[in-house]
């Protein structure tokens, strides 16, 4: 089995309004450090073994369904799960 942890964010050029509203919160609480927060979603997924490519498998979920290829960029690893 592999456990696959994907990383969905919104791309460079798409507006977080989420993202400026947090860094807004946390620079009201006195963390001017802060200097961008962007917002995203964070997925693992544990696949089975088969037939098919890992990979294939999770670039096919994230294009149809767990990313919106359009707004949103992915990147993901993949672990191989050790039995206990």
């Amino acid at each position: 089995m592999k456990k696959v942890k994907v990383y969905v964010t919104l791309r460079e050029s798409v507006l977080d309004p989420q993202g400026s509203a947090v860094m807004g919160s946390l620079h009201k609480m006195g963390y001017d450090e802060v200097a961008d927060v962007r917002i995203g979603k964070y997925l693992e997924l544990v696949i089975e073994d088969s037939e098919r490519n890992v990979d294939s498998l999770v670039n096919e979920l994230c294009h149809r369904l767990l990313a919106n290829t359009v707004i949103e960029d992915y990147r993901y690893e993949i672990e191989e799960v050790v039995s206990q």
